[in-house]
């Protein structure tokens, strides 16, 4: 039976390694203010706006949630958790919601204790919200910069969290097979991932049956190229082009999907029409060093090896101006998180790290070259959990 989500048992076992890192810390509680922590610890999604969210973890007590009342009835939808439910109205308010925690973390006896805390806002603070920071409410509290305690509880993954990116890894892939087959001259490219993920997603829902659900994203699959066509796919963060697809055109696509909150990466370059000499070059030069950086995975080896492995490559055949980013990132419940493949991040890597390999080159009016794939560092070396083909020939729509 394919595992949806992560076990109880797990958010449990998390709950406990946090309040042991909390008690060395000399900490009474810990106050989050960002939505994937809240996920990654309970289970439950909080979409961040204008309205402040906070979860305050106690080493001793139960979790509480503190936050806009129209969260009152979801929250015990997703996670058996959070006990303790604490709203105010709405944002602004007559009364702002940092006045609102403020006395809620009196009643919860904790204006004179120390708490770590990942924002000293303690909110998030998007979409035009403005607030006095919680310590101005509380002088008497001891507010202790902890934003690096979940973000680092995240960096090596469980099992559970690995056979969900591996699920994933195998919805991605069918999302690309459709993607590269509706590839045709004359259509947009949105008209193409959005029948793609579509049909992807449906597959993926009758498959799995009536428990799946996506868990962090809005849709089970995502496929499409973000407007990399053509001499856009040299812009490497596109978000879109006005032009439809036309013979001759670089490809640069994209694919993921949500298993229990979990998504893989995968990315390819693919060549509509017949490839040219030039095309045919710097596809090789990529594939070249992408191998390169594959090889240089390995428990105990630095995240900066990898990166120095792909641009030593690159630069040796000559293209090095071409470079435009570094060769990956930590992935998980966020398309983007630390370690990061970069010569500048010496982070050694451990067995249950999971990265995105994609080193790219890009020439501008020309076309960029990129694969992404997921790599999960193992105990002897790394398994590489994305598979679709790399080739340019399997690659090439003709």
């Amino acid at each position: 039976m394919v595992q949806l989500a992560i076990s109880q048992s797990e958010y449990e076992q998390r709950i406990e390694n946090l309040t042991k890192i909390l008690v060395k810390k000399k900490l009474d509680a810990l106050y989050l203010t960002n939505g994937t922590s809240f996920f990654y610890l309970t289970g439950y999604s909080y979409i961040t706006t204008e309205r402040p969210a906070a979860l305050v973890i106690p080493v001793d007590g139960e979790i509480t949630f503190m936050g806009p009342l129209l969260e009152i009835d979801h929250i015990p939808l997703k996670t058996r958790l959070i006990k303790n439910i604490k709203t105010y109205p709405d944002y602004p308010g007559e009364k702002h919601p940092i006045d609102h925690f403020a006395a809620f973390l009196r009643d919860l006896g904790f204006d004179r204790k120390r708490i770590g805390i990942d924002n000293p806002a303690g909110a998030a603070g998007i979409w035009g919200y403005t607030g006095p920071p919680i310590k101005k409410k509380l002088p008497q509290t001891k507010f202790v910069d902890a934003k690096d305690v979940v973000p680092n509880m995240r960096l090596v993954k469980s099992t559970e969290e690995i056979e969900l990116m591996k699920e994933s890894a195998k919805w991605a892939n069918l999302a690309h097979t459709l993607l590269q087959e509706y590839v045709s001259p004359g259509l947009w490219d949105v008209d193409i991932a959005l029948t793609a993920s579509y049909e992807a997603s449906m597959i993926m829902k009758k498959t799995l049956g009536p428990d799946y659900e996506p868990l962090r994203a809005f849709r089970p699959v995502g496929a499409g190229f973000r407007g990399q066509v053509g001499s856009m796919s040299a812009i490497p963060h596109s978000m879109s082009t006005k032009r439809v697809m036309m013979e001759g055109d670089v490809l640069v696509t994209g694919a993921g999907a949500d298993v229990g909150g979990y998504s893989c990466e995968l990315e390819r370059t693919m060549i509509m029409g017949k490839p040219t000499e030039k095309q045919r070059k710097y596809f090789g030069v990529m594939v070249e060093a992408q191998k390169a950086a594959m090889e240089a995975f390995a428990p105990g080896k630095k995240c900066s090896e990898v990166d120095k492995a792909s641009i030593r490559i690159i630069r040796k055949m000559g293209y090095g101006t071409l470079l435009k980013h570094h060769t990956g990132h930590g992935l998980g419940l966020e398309g983007h998180e630390p370690p990061w493949l970069d010569v500048g991040d010496d982070t050694v890597m451990k067995p249950g790290m999971v990265f995105s390999c994609e080193p790219g080159i890009y020439e501008s009016g020309f076309g960029g070259f990129r694969h992404s794939d997921t790599v999960v560092i193992t105990e002897d070396g790394a398994e590489v959990i994305t598979y679709y083909p790399r080739d340019i020939d399997s690659l090439t729509i003709l």
